[in-house]
């Protein structure tokens, strides 16, 4: 494009982006929100044209973008998969042939005769993976398909994904699930604001991208002055890491406690405040979330105008080695409705270090917790000794 192209009114989605992705690579596409990765996702898969350029593609190419495109509400399961599978470009005697594994992997084998417009929204995104999964496209392009369902399901596409990575297929996969990336991808692309940022290692371009997001450095306090805060129902105003005695701390030992601690204002009387914090480690992926109001005393209250002061307690022997971040997030959860308030990404940073952690370096799982383990022997009539 010429810079004549280019208006005040005119935003590109896209712009200037070039790279070449080999024959049964599968390369990874991250970026914050509207970075532009669904967008080149809808070209490759010719859903878009491209206003400037073009994407040679060398293959049948399969997509798993808007998952569920093709359902219509009054037909059945069954009728839905047949269609659907059509509009992907399955034969239907290759739909005969995949149809048993295809409701088993969905697991919504008891309603497959029943009308979708009766499904819940996770049993419906279930069944339309599971119809785009069992293609067998020679390029795959894959969209966010990790946000389906709930975490049992969720590790059921991360292995299917797994499985078509092993059978030599090209895979383009977007996600925000950064640990998956770097688990599936041997190369990944970071776009940011429609503009490509960098192509490399997999592992490289997602440690890159963490540091722009969160620093390199561990943060064990953060504030902001009285003159800059703005009018707001609740505003926060300070938070710390501490040990637990009070001391500011910024690393912490695997059986070390850590005291997390935030202030925040609020100006008029609200009632059903929740605050919480937001543990989130190297790649993104959210350790765990801890609310103020699990705490009964405070569940439903109505918070007058004040300052106020929360602490919670990371127990030791939970956290595995490495870099975490904590985010705020103040809001009201009402039946039908949510109003926030404020939040605060990566306000805080500290590091996990090895002392006493004495476990293999390959343990399983984001947490490494040490639970309470009782063990006996038993005789050969089932009696403990």
């Amino acid at each position: 494009k010429t810079d004549d192209d280019k208006s005040d009114q005119t935003f590109w989605a896209l712009d200037d982006i070039s790279f070449e992705v080999k024959q049964g690579e599968v390369i990874g596409v991250i970026g914050g929100n509207g970075a532009g990765k669904s967008t080149l996702l809808k070209i490759l898969s010719r859903i878009a044209e491209p206003t400037v350029g073009f994407a040679e593609i060398r293959g049948r190419v399969g997509s798993l973008l808007e998952v569920g495109t093709g359902f219509h509400p009054e037909l059945t399961g069954r009728e839905n998969t047949y269609l659907n599978g059509a509009i992907l470009g399955m034969k239907r005697s290759d739909i005969d042939r995949k149809f048993d594994e295809i409701v088993a992997f969905s697991e919504v084998e008891k309603f497959i005769d029943t009308p979708v417009k009766h499904y819940s929204s996770g049993m419906y995104l279930r069944l339309a993976f599971s119809v785009a999964a069992h293609l067998e496209p020679e390029i795959l392009l894959v969209d966010e398909v990790l946000a389906v369902g709930d975490a049992g399901f969720q590790k059921k596409c991360l292995g299917k994904m797994e499985s078509v990575a092993k059978e030599g297929r090209t895979v383009l996969f977007v996600s925000h699930n950064l640990g998956a990336i770097t688990q599936l991808c041997g190369r990944a692309v970071q776009l940011e604001k429609g503009r490509l940022k960098r192509v490399g290692p997999a592992v490289e371009v997602v440690n890159t991208y963490l540091v722009a997001l969160f620093g390199t450095e561990t943060k064990s306090s953060w504030s902001i002055e009285s003159s800059q805060l703005k009018d707001s129902e609740v505003r926060f105003t300070s938070a710390r890491l501490l040990s637990s005695d009070g001391q500011p701390r910024s690393v912490m030992n695997f059986d070390d406690s850590l005291v997390v601690e935030v202030a925040y204002d609020v100006n008029v009387p609200i009632k059903g405040l929740s605050v919480t914090i937001h543990l989130f480690d190297s790649m993104n992926n959210i350790v765990f979330e801890s609310i103020d109001t699990d705490m009964p005393e405070w569940r439903g209250r109505v918070r007058e105008p004040g300052c106020y002061r929360a602490t919670t307690t990371i127990p030791p022997c939970l956290l595995r080695p490495g870099r975490y971040y904590v985010s705020f997030v103040a809001y009201v959860q009402g039946a039908s409705s949510f109003k926030l308030f404020q939040q605060l990404e990566g306000a805080l940073a500290f590091d996990v270090s090895e002392v006493g952690y004495t476990f293999l370096p390959g343990r399983l799982g984001i947490v490494s917790p040490v639970l309470d383990w009782k063990v006996c022997r038993l005789t050969d009539n089932g009696q403990m000794t």
